[in-house]
């Protein structure tokens, strides 16, 4: 650990930088000003670039249930295979597939699924893989259940192989446990017909019946059954959110509103739970996914655990009957074959009034019940609705307006203990913003959202350096939630330092106006790198690692320093926001009374480092000790990669303190977060 005198600073930081102008920057210790909300920091997550299935979503097989418009899609179909559509298991998922006999005793039946860019296993690690079969004639057949590596030289393909006995007419679950003898990121799982040891060579094969084919790591977030990757969920449990907004994003609307997302298709048995077709899947044509699906194993029930399992507030969105309107109309003219009409409105509206009760009603109610049937009988404390995402009016047609009053008539009435977020649209400033901003008080909602996904020169704009701080504060002025945002760097638009720091540096705004923003939520959250369509995104991962990016590393150091209550942090009597005169430096400062310290952070975006001087005024006793966190990269275009994961990652050095006046240098283009004692 690196020891830094508070007192002894200064002559250092003048050593190092003889002739700079200290920036003292004062903090009124003594005077906590507005609270910050538990929901500051928080999660945006939507399944884009494969952050569902395929990702956070641990299952290995896809299209499990054969319900992909082309049934067969992700399989490798040989032999006698038929998909049948008739006396499945499942009603909402109909169809299975039946293996039959191949006609000689020299050839195979059975499918091979290639999973989501490959299956991934690691040798020793344990999978749980399962199926749901029966013998249609009903005698008894053998299933050969194999991990197959078809590219490899050795003398054989698959590398397990593990046999499962069906049986009887009836439709059963049968699970067995494969123990991977190979690291593989791209195998794939194969199943076929065979004899049973001991039956003779040529004795015709028993039909049998395949249906929700599945595979898990034993080794999931938790330990669950149907459950999350273990390395992608705890890094967002590292992040310390207080809000987790789910599931999108634009996957809400839908590119039509057959496609939206439906949250009571994503409840109850995982088995039963109907396939959708991912808004995303169609919409690059340059990044073109034709077998994107949303399975729903991820669905409601799971996104409110992990609510849990992170200690922080779920904020489910609804649909509020607009499909896409990027996908079906201009900023100028409306498509109202699109979208529901309002008079129809009203099952909608009644879905998220079913949602309240799915969340918080009690285990007898016909949804509390449907919660407490999945296993978790007690209420999740559902606070927090968001109606629509990135919907707007048009000035003689206040199509999103008109339908988000409906429903808060309705659902304000029903059930005021909730709050309700609105939407600004899909732009930061401009014609649509200016006209939803207002419109949102009117309304009365109690928060809404700011979308801003821009180039570094937005970050540095003094408009945007100071957004926040001339905001609406009168009486009933709704809340901001910054629900998505992102700084896009110049070129492809990689997640290089430079980017996050420009974060950073806009974070200190956030913060400082903490009793305007209530919320504030990076985006998109995760990408596949072999299945990727937006970026920058926060997490990265293929089949077997992940890595986090330098916005990550902002996002969680803001998590994990959030303080309860702002303080006053100015120099020369102005905020710290990156002014002509302020040397590149954005600053902020909270303390949290819980813990009895006080968080200080400093952006310098600057080529140079900066003498800053810290006087804490007004505050008893006098600091006891401390210590700073950096982020820092060699080069502002650096980046993590998943070859190199840790590349550029947060530094911590202690700081020995004696009095309230730290004297140091905020070395150039870094993050820093000083952590006092008191």
């Amino acid at each position: 650990m690196i020891k830094e005198t508070l007192i002894g600073a200064l002559a250092m930081a003048s050593t190092l930088t003889t002739g700079a102008q200290t920036n003292e920057m004062i903090i009124q210790a003594n005077k906590p000003g507005a609270n910050i909300q538990s929901t500051m920091y928080g999660i945006f997550f939507e399944d884009i670039n494969y952050a569902a299935d395929g990702g956070l979503y641990a299952e290995m097989i896809k299209n499990r249930s054969f319900e992909f418009e082309y049934n067969l899609m992700g399989w490798i179909p040989f032999g006698k295979v038929k998909v049948m559509d008739q006396g499945g298991p499942f009603d909402r998922n109909p169809h299975y597939v039946r293996l039959s006999d191949p006609g000689h005793r020299h050839k195979r039946t059975g499918v091979e699924n290639e999973g989501f860019f490959g299956i991934a296993v690691q040798k020793d690690a344990t999978y749980r893989f399962s199926l749901w079969a029966r013998c249609p004639q009903g005698d008894k057949g053998l299933l050969q259940v194999q991990l197959v590596d078809n590219d490899t030289m050795g003398e054989h393909q698959e590398f397990n192989s593990e046999n499962i006995i069906v049986s009887g007419s009836e439709w059963k679950k049968y699970s067995i446990t494969i123990k991977s003898r190979k690291t593989m990121d791209d195998a794939h799982l194969r199943i076929f017909l065979n004899h049973e040891p001991g039956e003779a060579f040529e004795a015709k094969l028993s039909d049998i019946d395949i249906e929700h084919v599945s595979m898990f790591p034993t080794d999931t977030w938790k330990g669950r059954e149907n459950g999350m990757r273990k390395d992608l969920a705890q890094a967002l449990c590292d992040l310390k959110p207080g809000i987790f907004r789910f599931p999108g994003g634009c996957i809400v609307e839908g590119t039509d509103l057959v496609q939206r997302y439906q949250w009571k298709n994503t409840v109850g048995p995982v088995e039963n739970r109907p396939l959708n077709t991912n808004r995303w899947e169609n919409t690059f044509p340059h990044r073109l996914f034709p077998d994107y699906k949303q399975s729903y194993g991820l669905g409601f029930f799971e996104f409110f655990q992990l609510c849990e399992d992170f200690g922080c507030d779920a904020l489910p969105v609804l649909s509020c009957g607009l499909a896409c309107q990027f996908q079906n109309e201009t900023r100028k003219k409306p498509d109202m074959e699109a979208h529901v009409a309002e008079e129809n409105l009203g099952p909608y509206i009644q879905d998220a009034l079913d949602l309240i009760e799915f969340a918080n009603g009690p285990a007898d109610s016909k949804w509390g019940k449907v919660r407490a049937d999945m296993g978790h009988p007690e209420p999740f404390n559902l606070k927090y609705i968001a109606i629509g995402n990135e919907q707007w009016d048009y000035k003689d047609n206040p199509v999103f307006t008109k339908r988000l009053k409906m429903f808060l008539d309705v659902l304000k009435k029903q059930h005021p203990e909730i709050k309700y977020i609105g939407t600004t649209g899909p732009d930061s400033e401009g014609p649509v913003f200016d006209m939803l901003q207002p419109k949102m008080k009117e309304l009365g909602v109690d928060l809404y959202d700011e979308h801003f996904y821009r180039p570094e020169s937005w970050f540095l704009d003094a408009k945007n350096r100071h957004r926040y701080d001339n905001y609406d504060r009168s009486k009933g002025a709704p809340k901001v939630f910054a629900g998505e945002y992102a700084c896009h760097g110049k070129g492809k638009k990689w997640n290089h330092f430079n980017a996050s720091l420009l974060e950073a540096a806009f974070m200190t705004g956030i913060e400082r106006n903490a009793d305007v923003v209530h919320m504030a939520t990076y985006a998109p959250l995760f990408a596949h790198v072999k299945g990727w369509q937006w970026r920058p995104d926060m997490i990265w991962f293929d089949n077997l690692r992940s890595m986090k990016s330098c916005s990550y590393y902002v996002q969680q150091l803001y998590g994990m320093y959030k303080g309860t209550n702002v303080l006053s942090l100015k120099m020369n009597n102005k905020v710290v926001a990156g002014d002509e005169d302020q040397n590149g430096l954005f600053a902020s400062s909270v303390i949290n009374k819980a813990t009895g310290e006080i968080y200080v952070k400093i952006a310098n975006i600057s080529d140079k480092p900066q003498p800053v001087k810290l006087t804490l005024k007004g505050l008893k006793p006098t600091l006891t000790s401390g210590k700073v966190i950096t982020l820092h990269a060699g080069k502002p275009t650096d980046e993590n990669t998943l070859d190199n994961p840790n590349k550029i990652v947060p530094q911590e050095s202690s700081i020995s303190v004696s009095g309230n006046v730290l004297d140091t240098e905020v070395p150039a283009q870094t993050f820093s977060v000083y952590v006092f004692t008191y």
